[in-house]
């Protein structure tokens, strides 16, 4: 019942901090532009249609996380808190999920309470569940399928992939690496229980095992293109169209070389090298000489710091026991994250690693799960250093006005600017 109470109290808090002053800044930050008017134009039109010209327009991302942004245009109206709402609310669920990840991991009340409270207090995550972008969404439906691995409800996981991949491409990395994954439990699984031939009984359940993750996810994906069929937008030809339209999708993402000045490699996301400036004015009347409002896609400092420390450790503690925790771990992160190495040309912003934010938190919950003794006062210890840090950036985590010194002493890196 505390525990409860603990976790219903985290999930309110984070969600009042997620709607707080949530139509604020007015306007569309950053890719809102793209999302919240190709949101407004499913609801219109049921496709993608450009409001000036009135023809069907390119996008490069396919629909499910629109639509999910449509729902609070829908119930709010198209305006600021209308079509960011839907990032705040399923921003507020992924805490939920987040703690019974943590529970079925390590069967532990104060280590999942403690990975609940690390995530609502990262402000990576808070901007993303308070910007209209898709990848709040990509997590949610990647953690959805990670819950539903660990209780092995195969059908559910790929359920939860395809609509991580109907939300953005990158989905289609976990996928494979989760189907992968799933055969390999099979063969443990009839290992362990003695089966003459694992290999055989593998090989015998494969056409399940693609029917899950195979051909339920894609079915998932085409659904999501529902609105190209149903309306009388779509291009003649429906299907070969979509197909070419892919194919065009394809090469945008793989030629996608335009130089920006908040790219980031991917070598630096985990110590937050080159957060992405979703917003910066300078207003006036915040009480001193000049001001700053800054929305800073900025992952808590300290919280990414201990964290990347304990993903080596975790990888340490794999190599040499093979716990079944670090490897679920492992294969999310490097599912998630890996990929963006093999495609150095391309532009990369940090904030993608909200894919994989939970996961990486979670291998600090690991290595704390390792110490045998005061795990409480530890947890409390880190905690209390995460919320102090996490509240000095929580200006720029919110777009709060603050004076340009107060702003400039938040520049921990020249590269944060």
């Amino acid at each position: 019942m505390k525990t409860r109470i603990y976790v219903g109290a985290i999930t309110l808090v984070s969600l009042a901090f997620r709607l707080f002053n949530l139509g604020t800044p007015k306007g569309f930050v950053f890719d809102e532009v793209y999302y919240a008017t190709n949101a407004q134009s499913l609801l219109q039109n049921g496709v993608e249609i450009d409001s000036k010209s009135g023809l069907a327009q390119f996008i490069v991302h396919p629909p499910t996380g629109k639509w999910l942004i449509a729902i609070g245009i829908k119930l709010f109206g198209y305006n600021e808190f209308g079509w960011r709402f839907a990032a705040a609310l399923i921003g507020s669920l992924s805490i939920v999920l987040m703690y019974f990840t943590a529970k079925k991991l390590f069967n532990n009340q104060l280590l999942s309470v403690f990975a609940a409270a690390l995530i609502s207090m990262d402000g990576l995550h808070l901007v993303h569940s308070r910007i209209a972008l898709l990848d709040i969404f990509l997590l949610f439906f990647i953690q959805i399928a990670v819950l539903a691995l660990l209780h092995q409800k195969y059908w559910l996981c790929a359920i939860g992939l395809g609509l991580a991949t109907s939300v953005k491409w990158s989905g289609l990395y976990v996928l494979i690496a989760f189907a992968l994954l799933a055969l390999i439990m099979d063969y443990r699984k009839h290992r362990y229980l003695g089966s003459e031939n694992p290999i055989r009984q593998v090989i015998d359940n494969f056409p399940v095992r693609f029917l899950q993750f195979g051909i339920t996810p894609a079915l998932i994906y085409v659904s999501s293109w529902m609105g190209w069929f149903l309306t009388g937008n779509g291009l003649a030809d429906q299907l070969r169209s979509l197909w070419h339209y892919h194919s065009e999708i394809l090469n945008f993402h793989t030629k996608l070389s335009e130089p920006h000045p908040y790219d980031a490699n991917p070598w630096s996301w985990l110590i937050q090298g080159r957060p992405t400036s979703f917003f910066y004015e300078t207003p006036k009347n915040c009480g001193g000489a000049s001001c700053s409002q800054e929305i800073l896609a900025l992952g808590t400092p300290i919280l990414w710091w201990l964290a990347t420390i304990a993903l080596f450790i975790t990888i340490g503690f794999w190599v040499s026991k093979r716990e079944w925790q670090a490897e679920i771990l492992l294969v999310v992160i490097g599912a998630s994250y890996l990929p963006w190495f093999a495609i150095q040309d391309r532009t990369m912003f940090s904030f993608y690693a909200i894919a994989f934010e939970p996961f990486i938190l979670l291998t600090l919950v690991y290595v704390l799960s390792k110490a045998l003794k005061n795990q409480r006062k530890i947890a409390i210890s880190i905690g209390a250093i995460v919320l102090v840090n996490f509240l000095y950036f929580l200006p720029i985590f919110l777009g709060i006005p603050i004076t340009y010194n107060s702003w400039h002493d938040r520049m921990w890196l020249p590269s944060w600017i």
